[in-house]
């Protein structure tokens, strides 16, 4: 039997798997991609996602590491890759050597420091980008980028011959493209990340929208957490096709949120939205 009882997204053939309450538990799996955003409580049916994206190291979204990569172990797969902001890596190190101690059996690990800008290897064709976002001391975004090979215009037409010739010359007829797949912004107050194209064209955004309520803009100042007009801010200023919505609140009923959300957006922007927690999608 399953750990957790989690949601299901299908998004243009891609399968968003996950659980995001505030303050109980965020993990988002995309078993395609190979990707786990944060880790939750490590429900058993991602343990076998090679690639864990550590956002913060708040419980909520941390909890499970140390399952995650035991569980690996016991189960006779190779160990998990944990990337993580660079603050974090030491008590993450910590965590996983006093566990060992509890269960008397090391937990192998590959823990991955990161910081923003750089860029870690998911797959031979996929990386995750990493950016700053406002949460926590050093918490970061990614964002999944698939890296294509593409003919160069001046090549267009010639024959397969013509084409190896070239290559054999040393003739670069390829140029590389980046195409965006998903970006996860994780807990963050508003930022405008318009700024950075990568996320702004994303194919899919998931981010969090934590308060609805007007009265509660002071609360998600303080959390540094987003508020529904911030989000509605947000995203008018990116291209994404596709919003899922994370990260929301036991405060407010789905129903409620999604009535919210009628009177605080435009119709076009209302398309793009699917609510990660809302049991109508399941």
């Amino acid at each position: 039997m399953a750990s957790h009882r989690l949601f299901k997204l299908e998004i243009d053939g891609m399968e968003i798997i996950g659980y995001s309450v505030a303050g109980e538990e965020t993990v988002i799996g995309m078993p395609q991609l190979d990707v786990c955003f944060d880790i939750g409580k490590a429900p058993d049916q991602l343990i076998p996602i090679n690639n864990v994206l550590l956002t913060h190291g708040h419980i909520d979204h941390a909890a499970g590491l140390a399952y995650y990569l035991s569980h690996r172990n016991f189960c006779g797969q190779k160990p998990g890759t944990v990337f993580a902001p660079e603050n974090l890596i030491d008590p993450i190190k910590d965590i996983i050597k006093a566990w060992g101690k509890l269960d008397g059996n090391q937990i192998p690990a590959k823990i991955v420091g990161v910081k923003p800008g750089d860029e870690c290897r998911i797959k031979p064709n996929l990386i995750a980008k990493v950016f700053p976002s406002r949460h926590s001391k050093g918490s970061v975004g990614y964002t999944i980028i698939e890296k294509r090979k593409k003919l160069r215009d001046e090549y267009i037409g010639l024959t397969g011959q013509q084409l190896v010739e070239l290559k054999r010359k040393n003739v670069e007829i390829d140029r590389s493209i980046e195409i965006p797949i998903v970006t996860y912004l994780g807990d963050t107050k508003f930022v405008d990340f318009s700024s950075l194209d990568y996320v702004a064209k994303s194919k899919i955004l998931i981010v969090e929208c934590t308060f609805f309520i007007d009265d509660h803009i002071d609360r998600a100042q303080a959390g540094k957490h987003m508020h529904v007009d911030e989000f509605a801010q947000l995203i008018g200023k990116l291209q994404n096709e596709h919003v899922v919505v994370m990260h929301t609140t036991q405060r407010t009923g789905i129903g409620e949120i999604k009535k919210i959300l009628q009177q605080k957006l435009t119709a076009e922007y209302l398309k793009k939205i699917v609510i990660l927690m809302d049991r109508d999608n399941q």
